[in-house]
């Protein structure tokens, strides 16, 4: 009897220490890729939304955390339709700005910027973990280890959580209440549940596609319960409650009367501009964007197999109709901005994993052949998709990085300023002031509701033309230009 319990040990002792380096060494790996360019202004792929949120973590390291009233530099009705003079910004909580806040004024060393960026890389590496633990549990340690291997190295993945963007706390805190949904339900002890509802509360404050990570749960829901059970358990509904109503309390507080002028346009996202299940809607968001971007074209082979394995329904379909739903309401903002697709990273590493796992212990085929076959699958995978995702790490204008230091320098702190670049507001957050990042109506007009300066890196163009011939110049180089609006020639 003690020969069997001790070699059970051994045997546990055994796994354990082969698992857990491997899998360090994934989620380090996982970190370390990600500081490649970590030092990038905010200049990168999808600066504009960057600065936006980076902007709001500003507010709140240099006037004081306000969780209640987020503020951000563009002042101008472009984004919300509204003279927004406050600078209030109801997009998500704050709570991803709250974090990079405290981060820097603890560690001010590692800058303001990067901090922004590590919060994110941190969110991917606990994503990691999370689905190496869903992976394991629902399938096995193989798969677990591929699935974090596979979200931690995926170049498209890569790239999107290493941004100055809520997504991967979102996505972080989505995946997490899955796992503990599923300790929940192996373990039965209620706090695995109301950890689980806790932390898929605070994902649907700070974005609320995080919802569709409910579909996972209900699918573990009914699959341990049956549907009469959950009817009967007051506990499953007290855990909605928690995720929902601070949700809807948040929602109810942005539409006060003069907060209002916070809240973006966002009605567009759904479905604003007719694409829905048009070809294009499959030709982008599956060919272009999952089959490219993501999977590289050759993982598409191994993640069709994960996801058709089997005769019975898995949490991996869950993900997937989960992903496919986020994908259809959300069908505008989705063919719009690629970034949106960081949501559905998950449900495609699962099956990608399992199918990869399966190609490689398939005895269909010369085990040899199917072996170097589908390390050369994964490769190409890899390879084709850093080739596209590559240019999203340059800087592509550093005369807004220019001109915005010189700015930052020699302007008054309490300056209002025009820094004009298509309404992107990247450009005005370069200069650390608040303002419009376009000119809305006329100079005159701006002058009254505030502008001081006019800052521009196009210096053939009509506007700033114009107003040279009728502004003294603060400062001009051959790229920016600096107007004091309050001194006429």
């Amino acid at each position: 009897m003690i020969k069997k319990y001790l070699k059970k040990a051994i045997d546990f002792t055994k796994k354990r220490v082969f698992i857990y380096p491997v899998l360090l060494s994934i989620l380090l790996g996982g970190f370390g890729v990600r500081l490649y360019k970590i030092d990038n202004p905010v200049a990168d792929w999808h600066a504009w939304r960057q600065a936006d949120t980076a902007s709001v973590s500003r507010f709140f390291v240099e006037d004081g955390i306000d969780l209640l009233y987020p503020r951000y530099h563009d002042i101008s009705k472009i984004q919300t339709g509204y003279e927004n003079l406050a600078g209030f910004r109801f997009v998500e909580f704050p709570l991803f700005n709250l974090i990079h806040a405290v981060l820097y004024e603890t560690f001010p060393g590692v800058g303001f910027d990067i901090w922004g960026r590590l919060v994110s890389v941190l969110a991917a590496v606990a994503t990691s973990y999370f689905l190496f633990e869903i992976g394991r549990k629902q399938f096995s340690v193989a798969v677990g280890l591929l699935s974090a291997f596979f979200y931690s190295f995926l170049p498209f993945n890569i790239y999107f959580t290493r941004v100055i963007l809520p997504d991967p706390l979102s996505v972080a805190l989505g995946v997490g209440s899955v796992y503990f949904f599923i300790n929940y339900v192996t373990e039965k002890k209620l706090t695995q549940l109301f950890v689980s509802a806790l932390i898929m509360s605070l994902a649907v404050l700070v974005k609320p596609h995080a919802i569709f990570f409910g579909l996972p749960i209900a699918y573990l829901a009914v699959k341990n319960f049956g549907f009469k059970e959950i009817l009967k358990n007051r506990w499953l509904f007290v855990a909605v409650d928690i995720v929902l109503v601070p949700f809807l309390l948040w929602r109810v507080w942005m539409y006060q009367e003069g907060l209002i002028r916070g809240i973006a346009h966002w009605e567009w996202a759904f479905n604003g501009n007719g694409i829905r299940f048009r070809p294009s809607f499959w030709r982008w968001l599956f060919g272009e964007r999952t089959g490219r971007l993501i999977l590289g074209f050759w993982g598409i082979l191994p993640f069709g197999v994960g996801a058709l394995m089997g005769r019975k329904l898995t949490i991996i379909h869950a993900f997937l109709v989960g992903a496919f739903l986020y994908l259809s309401i959300f069908a505008s903002a989705n063919v719009m901005h690629d970034y949106y697709q960081v949501f559905i990273v998950p449900a495609i590493v699962l099956p990608l994993a399992l199918g990869t796992k399966e190609i490689w212990v398939n005895k269909l085929f010369h085990p040899v052949s199917a072996k170097l076959g589908l390390v050369a699958l994964i490769g190409l995978m890899f390879g084709l998709s850093f080739y596209d995702i590559r240019g999203n790490f340059r800087i592509n204008d550093t005369g807004i990085l220019e001109a915005g230091k010189v700015a930052n320098e020699i302007l008054p702190k309490d300056a209002q300023v025009i820094a004009p670049y298509n309404g992107d507001t990247t450009f005005l957050y370069q200069t650390g002031r608040s303002g419009w990042p376009a000119v809305t109506t006329s100079i005159e007009k701006m002058i009254e509701l505030g502008a001081d300066y006019y800052i521009s890196v196009n210096l053939g163009d009509l506007d700033t033309t114009n107003l040279s011939s009728r502004f003294e110049e603060v400062r001009r180089t051959d790229k920016f230009v600096i107007l004091d609006l309050h001194k006429k020639l």
